[in-house]
């Protein structure tokens, strides 16, 4: 491969401020961190709940690993599985309220493992035509047709299913809080479609998870529909403020995947430390909803404030806050204003959304105090006035 067609390559991305320019981070993640030796207002991470610097978490991970040392070094099936893997699992599946749940190395690993064990060629996926990458990645390597419906619409999945063979397996897939836009899928109107028509459903609640439900359980406990979606993905990386994904099943479903999920089977397992710090944050997170309760409170207080000063914060009904701005450019420049004040909330651009939806998207934490919230709407209002968006 040429050089110079990767150089032009990079160039162009450059040109269409589409570039990702990937900042270091030289502090622990919490609602304010250090970059460049600089002190900002972090509104960039997922770090929902405030965990990923938590007390009690970081002395669990540090007594297991002066137990159990640093990594299981081998895949699960062969050697890797310690006895902190099955105590969160089983943690997980009591928290979940699931029959069994089987951990893999990230969310993305989760739905590359779980689709192409599912289904196959001559089978169909019916796929929200805003999943995420992992999904949409996890559907190519299925070799399954990918039929994809219209974004959040039960009945235009309802239209696809019924034009479909009757006799070929199907598979619906849908996020459960949309990463980019904030809005949530109607999880009970979906499984009423997909129960009808013979549909296995599944649900990638990544955003969801710590999140939504009693004391962060999840889209499914959120509607109510325990032992109803077939598969239930999940990830650690995001409100546990770890890192690590989940699926979340039936028994038959969860032995089925440690046979056949292909990253469960082919790289080696979470590590001794992330295993420790999640059965920690599942502790913490059965003992208490405050921490979730924070998280939405502050969520309403800043999208109203924003709404307050003109902002489109387009479909968001979580905690996740798009500001959008359509041009790439814009949202770049916008971003960059941001830092200078001293707020971090990274512009999103093409390809993660589509032409024309540039965005700056806005992460709560339970960690931000109202101080935190009334500091960030100041310096909002200031890029917003000086760019003119507002």
């Amino acid at each position: 491969m040429s050089l110079i067609w990767l150089k032009k390559q990079v160039q162009d991305l450059k040109d269409q401020h589409l570039y990702n320019n990937i900042l270091t981070i030289e502090s622990a993640v919490g609602p304010e961190i250090k970059i460049g030796g600089k002190k900002l207002l972090n509104f960039c991470s997922n770090n929902y709940l405030g965990l990923a610097n938590n007390p009690e978490m970081k002395k669990a991970a540090i007594a297991a690993i002066k137990k159990y040392g640093i990594g299981p070094t081998a895949v699960r099936t062969i050697a890797g599985t310690t006895v902190l893997h099955k105590e969160l699992e089983a943690a997980l599946a009591k928290f979940k309220k699931a029959e069994a749940v089987i951990t893999f190395q990230s969310g993305f690993s989760a739905n590359t493992a779980v689709i192409p064990a599912l289904v196959g060629e001559g089978d169909l996926i019916f796929s929200d035509e805003l999943n995420h990458a992992s999904i949409i990645d996890g559907c190519r390597l299925s070799k399954a047709e990918v039929i994809r419906y219209v974004h959040i619409n039960p009945v235009d999945l309802e239209e696809k299913l019924k034009a479909a063979d009757k006799k070929t397996k199907k598979l619906v897939i849908t996020d459960g809080v949309f990463s980019m836009d904030g809005d949530i899928a109607p999880l009970d109107k979906i499984y009423a479609v997909t129960s009808k028509y013979g549909a296995m459903l599944m649900v990638d609640d990544a955003h969801g998870e710590g999140v939504l439900g009693t004391s962060g359980r999840g889209i499914v406990d959120h509607f109510k529909l325990h032992g109803k979606v077939d598969v239930e993905i999940g990830t650690m990386s995001k409100a546990f403020g770890v890192v690590g994904g989940m699926a979340a099943g039936k028994k038959e479903l969860i032995e089925w995947l440690s046979q056949r999920g292909r990253p469960f089977l082919f790289s080696s397992a979470m590590t001794i430390p992330d295993v420790a710090a999640c059965i920690a944050a599942v502790k913490l997170l059965t003992k208490s909803g405050s921490l979730v309760k924070k998280l939405w409170k502050n969520a309403d207080y800043l999208r109203t404030g924003l709404k307050k000063l003109g902002f489109d914060t387009g479909s968001s009904i979580s905690p996740i806050i798009p500001l959008m701005l359509g041009d790439s450019k814009l949202a770049q420049n916008f971003s960059k204003e941001l830092f200078n004040e001293g707020l971090f909330a990274k512009a999103i651009v093409y390809p993660t959304v589509a032409q024309g939806k540039a965005r700056i998207r806005i992460m709560n934490s339970a960690g931000h105090s109202e101080q935190h919230l009334d500091k960030a709407l100041k310096i909002f209002a200031k890029v917003g006035r000086k760019l003119n968006v507002i």
